[in-house]
């Protein structure tokens, strides 16, 4: 099997795996458990310095569900750690004394003042811990006393707290960055600037799940009131992943390292994320949901993945980045079309509703069923593959360079490489003008 073991920051892990400041990382008991089944690390739930804060005694998830009833998304109005300072620091010593071989990084969030974070600093490093993670993408109840995204909607904020870090620990700073924010870039060059080791995202997302429409109560509901809380989960990935890729690629945060976090549940998230520019991910939904020997899929899979394709764990981080591009530099000589197995389709007609009724009406129906594409009208949106049932019934398939694409009436031409000076770019026309 290939192997998995990370060097993340200098932090050495069997895995890249890791367990995500939350409930299931807080505590010995839970920590303890997640090594035994395997995880190559953990963040530890967030600590802070006030010895008063007070979680709900009432339901503290909503959610959203598929048809099937598996779970897409969580959404939770839990605050940091209500658990004594000291315990949680003993907690950590001895975990990480018992567990050498596992990275351990905590998780902190105090108020946006030099001295709490000083304070606070030494501690954790008397823990033997490998390093801190900054707190600053809380959207709910921690952001209203001024911490958590309120700090990670402020670039100045985040730059200014993380060089007081770097100035007062030896240990290496990662910033955990706000997805409730316009452009991602922004906080991570301030982290960056601060000197931060490394960035990890995304941080929940703000939002309200459902309401209870008899007690007309955002759920959930605590007491017949509600409040926006934090979405994760399966339904956060593609949002996640755009953010990693657009800090991966910015020239500005290059070579920033990443912990990648969002909706992993699969090994192939995690080989995404890692393909985007992620050097470790963080799960938290997932184990949730399943519980923590998860990680045996996740470790299997991915290794069994890296072998058949005869990479690295370093080949494979980010892979994908040089394939990410802005939407101008899309090659826009390259034409495909759909094309219907018809031994696969089952005759269900869900291809040519969503073409006929929202699409290009490019699929035909017969009187027998046999759904076929219209060539001169498919502008290869893929629109079909998406609502088919069947996986891999119906493909998208490149023309060969000399064909004429029955839409434009245009010769498809084989030299796709040099799109970008191509007199048909328009992003290469006015660079030319």
């Amino acid at each position: 099997m290939a192997d998995l073991s990370t060097d993340f920051l200098g932090i050495k892990s069997p895995n890249p795996f890791w367990l995500a400041s939350a409930p299931p990382t807080d505590k010995e008991y839970n920590v303890v458990r997640a090594f035994r089944a395997g995880w190559g690390g953990v963040v530890w739930k967030t600590l802070g310095e006030d010895p008063h804060i007070v979680n709900v005694n009432g339901p503290r998830y909503g959610a959203v569900w598929g048809a099937d009833r598996r779970l897409l998304g969580l959404n939770n109005i839990e605050l940091i750690t209500d658990r004594p300072l000291e315990v949680n620091l003993r907690e950590i010593k001895q975990v990480k004394r018992d567990w050498p071989d596992r990275a351990m990084i905590v998780s902190l969030m105090v108020p946006c003042e030099e001295q709490a974070w000083k304070a606070i600093l030494p501690l954790v490093e008397e823990t033997g811990a490998d390093g801190i993670e900054l707190n600053f993408g809380c959207p709910h109840g921690m952001s209203e006393r001024g911490m958590g995204s309120a700090v990670g909607q402020v670039p100045e904020y985040i730059e200014m707290v993380t060089r007081w870090c770097k100035q007062n620990t030896r240990m290496p700073v990662i910033v955990k960055l706000t997805p409730n924010i316009t452009d991602i870039r922004k906080p991570a060059r301030a982290a960056k600037a601060g000197g931060a080791d490394a960035v990890s995202l995304i941080n929940t997302i703000n939002s309200i799940t459902s309401v209870n429409l008899d007690s007309f109560s955002p759920e959930p509901s605590i007491d017949g009131k509600g409040s926006h809380g934090g979405y994760c989960g399966p339904a956060v990935k593609p949002i996640a992943l755009s953010m990693v890729s657009e800090i991966a690629r910015d020239a500005e945060t290059a070579g920033l390292p990443i912990s990648g976090i969002g909706g992993v549940t699969t090994w192939r998230d995690a080989a995404e994320f890692l393909a985007l520019g992620a050097g470790t991910v963080q799960v938290c939904t997932a184990a949730m949901t399943y519980g923590f020997k998860i990680v045996d899929e996740l470790k299997s899979g991915l290794s069994q993945y890296l072998d058949e394709k005869g990479m690295t764990l370093a080949d494979l981080v980010g892979r994908a980045v040089p394939n990410v591009t802005d939407w101008q530099h899309l090659n826009l000589n390259y034409v495909a079309k759909a094309r219907i197995d018809q031994d696969a389709c089952i005759k269900c007609g869900r291809c040519y509703a969503a073409c006929e009724d929202t699409s290009h009406q490019a699929i035909s129906m017969s009187p027998d069923r046999t759904f076929e594409v219209i060539d001169a009208e498919c502008v290869a949106c893929n629109l079909c593959v998406n609502v088919c049932p069947v996986e891999g019934c119906i493909t998208m398939e490149p023309l060969a360079a000399g064909t004429v694409d029955q839409r434009t009436g245009r010769v498809v031409e084989a030299d796709y490489a040099n799109w970008t000076t191509h007199p048909n770019n328009p992003a290469a026309v006015k660079a030319a003008e």
